[in-house]
């Protein structure tokens, strides 16, 4: 006679069907190339690089359709390396399971990523001006310390945008080095491969990189080259998927507290809305005024291995509308070189106008190339 609870108790295709409608999906997968499990004269672990990231998911699934993945989990290649190794760097959910949809990212031990090298020599003192900048670096200084104290209040993207050599740059340098934590600096052109998908997987590798390492910093200088308004989609074919994947770090779905991105642009209009959205701030570096060009040039003569007798104060004048970098590189040592090339002990002030007026010329064809 057959029970009449029989009904309350799945067969074992019930309960399979049931787990596999239950799974929740790998939506990135980032993997790191450890080796094989043993050392041996006959064995050597070679060096993974994917060159081509749709072909090696392909390779990929088809061994590891199914699997349920965690972050720190190894997993084994079974073709065409048997039994090397791979260690899951981040499961995007975590303890999901690999389907036909996951994305896969490899990175090496050293990341594909060209970052770029921090000047150590910089500090916030270095950059004259722009208060409200400095004061948003003091508050990521300040939750990167006590991260306690912001209680999900935490900044995350920011965004400096102003005219080329106000400082932007610089004060990210210096940010880097005030800070005792991992910091990631980089040109957004660098993140453009010669192949569609290659910026979209550029970008999840430098976040990838940042999660493992958090606290981090990710500075993007000219996030204009990469995050162009969708309608330039037709100047470059990856726009909306570079975009997209922009979005996708930015908002920070699993895992990116204590990420902070911060951006660079001296042509804010040109972004995406949906990524100029995600800034929860946007500093505007300006050009320095009177007392800041006064502050720029003193700090600057001190280094010159000429003595300076030109009048300080016509300097200032003469250089409004100059950018902190255009004082220091187009005309104080456009003027020292000068001095030097006609073996001068001192600069003088027929130095210091020679030096504003070829400066001027430089502007003036600028200004004409986009006129």
């Amino acid at each position: 006679m057959k029970n009449r609870n029989d009904n309350r108790y799945m067969t074992d295709q019930q309960i399979r069907q049931q787990i596999v409608q239950n799974r929740i999906e790998t939506k990135l997968l980032v993997l790191e190339p450890v080796g094989y499990p043993v050392e041996s004269n006959f064995i050597e672990s070679p060096q993974i690089e994917v060159s081509n990231k749709e072909l090696f998911e392909i390779y990929a699934k088809e061994q590891w359709n199914g699997y349920r993945v965690h972050k720190n989990q190894y997993i084994f290649d079974q073709k065409l390396m048997p039994d090397f190794a791979f260690q899951v760097a981040e499961a995007r959910p975590d303890n999901s399971y690999i389907t036909n949809n996951t994305s896969i990212l490899v990175i090496a031990p050293e990341s594909n990523v060209n970052l770029l090298k921090t000047q150590r020599d910089i500090c916030f003192d270095d950059v004259i001006g722009q208060e409200k900048a400095k004061s948003k670096t003091k508050i990521i200084t300040k939750y990167l310390e006590e991260p306690e104290k912001f209680n999900g209040w935490a900044p995350k993207n920011i965004l400096f945008y102003g005219m080329p050599g106000t400082g932007k740059t610089m004060l990210a340098q210096a940010l880097a080095n005030e800070l005792n934590v991992n910091i990631q600096m980089i040109k957004a052109t660098s993140l453009i491969g010669n192949h569609v998908g290659d910026g979209s997987s550029q970008i999840h590798e430098l976040y990838a990189q940042a999660r493992l390492k958090k606290p981090t910093v990710i500075f993007i200088d000219e996030i204009d080259a990469i995050a162009l308004e969708r309608k330039y989609q037709s100047l470059r074919g990856d726009v909306t998927e570079i975009v997209n994947a922009l979005l996708t770090e930015m908002d920070g779905m699993d895992d990116n507290d204590s990420v902070i991105t911060i951006c660079a642009t001296n042509n804010p209009s040109l972004l995406d809305y949906a990524i100029r959205s995600r800034f929860e701030e946007e500093i505007e570096f300006t050009l320095p005024d009177e007392e800041d060009r006064l502050k720029i040039l003193e700090k600057n003569m001190k280094t010159l291995p000429l003595e300076c007798m030109f009048n300080l104060n016509d300097c200032v004048e003469k250089t409004k509308g100059f950018s902190g970098r255009d004082i220091k590189q187009k005309v104080l040592k456009t003027a020292l070189h000068k001095a030097i090339s006609e073996s001068k002990e001192v600069i003088t002030d027929e130095d210091i106008d020679y030096a504003i007026s070829e400066s001027h010329k430089e502007f003036v064809k600028s200004d004409a190339m986009f006129s």
